[in-house]
């Protein structure tokens, strides 16, 4: 069947990402996504991920290179990517890398409806996220260790680590924000702002005559 034009899904990109380094069956591609924590940037069903696997191979993206049987177990198919799935995989990669794409996190939006809280209730729901974040950066040094344990190309998980570095950051910067909630330096919108001095009109004017002289 003639290949799609249509761009690859996060799950079909992430199939073809470890199918770069050998054949696999899809639920070895299940384990490997969940040791390596593909999962927590992917929707990783198991029923998803076959339905992708045979989509890619209707696309001529992948095909079948073996089949495995271990007990009784069912027969497993194993498959290995194409030279066009290769090549329509590194098309969408340079694209996506390239190009500045919407963020639709919900983080942001939460944020800006924040108000819509008590200042007490805000502070306490930023104490949960930050209570999460710690949390997931933990599960994360553990499996940096395992990865690290397998002596695997770093490139083949440097987006994990990009999560990882952006996870640092949402958490440093939440508690900033947490910070200058309690300490005043931000003033919650029913709350009266403290007086700070303001630079006139005129001094502006002044000073701006001084640089220009």
């Amino acid at each position: 069947m003639a290949s799609s034009n249509q761009p690859l899904t996060a799950l079909a990109m992430a199939v073809l990402e470890l199918l770069h380094e050998r054949p696999m069956h899809p639920y070895e591609m299940t384990q490997v996504m969940r040791q390596r924590r593909t999962d927590r940037r992917v929707k990783l069903r198991p029923g998803s991920l076959y339905h992708t696997v045979e989509r890619l191979e209707s696309q001529d993206f992948l095909e079948v290179v073996d089949t495995q049987r271990q007990g009784r177990r069912p027969e497993r198919t194993v498959y290995g990517i194409t030279e066009l799935g290769r090549d329509t995989y590194a098309e969408q990669a340079r694209e996506m890398l390239a190009t500045l794409a919407p963020d639709y996190t919900p983080y942001p939006m939460a944020l800006a409806a924040g108000t819509e809280l008590s200042r007490e209730d805000f502070l306490e729901q930023l104490g949960l996220r930050v209570m999460n974040l710690r949390q997931q950066l933990a599960a994360d040094k553990v499996a940096v260790d395992h990865l690290l344990g397998e002596d695997l190309n770093r490139m083949y998980w440097v987006d994990f680590a990009y999560v990882n570095h952006q996870r640092k950051s949402e958490l440093e910067w939440t508690e900033k924000l947490i910070e200058d909630l309690e300490s005043g330096r931000i003033t919650w919108p029913d709350e009266k702002p403290e007086q700070r001095p303001e630079l006139s009109i005129v001094e502006t004017k002044d000073e701006t005559d001084d640089q220009a002289s």
